[in-house]
């Protein structure tokens, strides 16, 4: 019988497994969680021949290194990084055969923050609650890889796609992320709610799967006092006391005491995924509803 399953020879700074998520508990205080690029993801698994909910990895800003123990398809997608197989340069962006025994090294990005690698057939680890995917704040799903780990493969199901390469979005040279005001922009001094969609920021190197962290202007509270926690939704721009917006990610808390003063549209958030230390931010206000 055919041994379908990756040794992670170097585990990254971060390498993560990743689906698209658990939705549906936060009622349980459990996040989504999920790939935080999720076009790059869905795009790593139609290039392979996966379902789009197959699990991929998601590595963070130096990549990985697995081998295969049987030959697969292989697609790298996200941060534009090199990628070799026994030192031998291979397309990113397009389907690979690795042959079983053979060394997948998916370098550092390039550009952009997170890569995501798919392999045919996708990452069988055990579901939790329904995914597959690593929560970094609960716990949940696997831990984050290691150097010696080995991760079971699923059997494959389609036919990998005919491509050279398949375009994909640019990680942003400016973070633009459209906001809806509230719920509780009212906490906040009218100059403060104006210098929020008017002065630039930057992102933090703090920023991580939970949340994307902002330099620049402080926002001044109009209202003082403490916060009863609420329910925390995916894309909440929370402003904690040092004034300085939040952009809650995959891994975000489901509840908080800190005022949110506006939500980003979801459609802008994987390009969030991928904008590093120091990537302009604007927050452009859009109309609510």
């Amino acid at each position: 019988m055919t041994d379908r399953a990756l040794s992670v020879v170097r585990a990254g700074a971060l390498t993560t497994v990743q689906d698209q998520g658990r939705p549906g508990h936060a009622h349980l205080g459990v996040p989504r969680s999920g790939a935080l690029d999720g076009p790059a993801a869905a795009l790593a698994n139609r290039l392979v021949g996966n379902r789009p909910e197959a699990a991929v990895l998601e590595t963070t800003l130096n990549g990985c290194a697995v081998r295969p123990r049987s030959t697969v398809t292989v697609a790298v997608a996200g941060a534009p990084c090199r990628v070799t197989v026994d030192g031998r340069p291979v397309a990113w962006g397009a389907p690979v055969r690795v042959p079983a025994g053979a060394l997948l090294d998916v370098g550092a990005a390039v550009a952009g923050v997170r890569g995501y690698v798919a392999v045919s057939g996708g990452v069988a680890v055990e579901p939790v609650l329904g995914s597959r995917s690593t929560d970094l704040l609960s716990g949940l799903g696997p831990p984050p890889l290691t150097d010696g780990a080995v991760l079971p493969l699923g059997s494959p199901e389609a036919l990998h796609a005919r491509v050279d390469v398949a375009p994909q979005p640019a990680p942003p040279a400016e973070l633009v992320l459209r906001v809806t005001p509230g719920p509780r922009d009212d906490w906040f001094t009218p100059e403060a709610v104006r210098a929020f969609t008017s002065c630039g920021y930057r992102v933090s190197s703090a920023s991580n799967r939970i949340g994307l962290r902002t330099e620049g202007p402080c926002l001044e509270r109009f209202r003082s006092g403490e916060l009863p926690s609420e329910g925390m939704v995916l894309g909440a721009v929370q402003v904690p006391p040092d004034g300085r917006p939040v952009v809650f990610l995959a891994d975000h808390p489901t509840t908080g005491g800190y005022p949110v003063i506006a939500v980003v549209r979801s459609a802008d958030l994987p390009a969030a995924a991928q904008a590093v230390p120091g990537t302009p931010v604007r927050f452009v206000a859009a109309r609510r509803g």
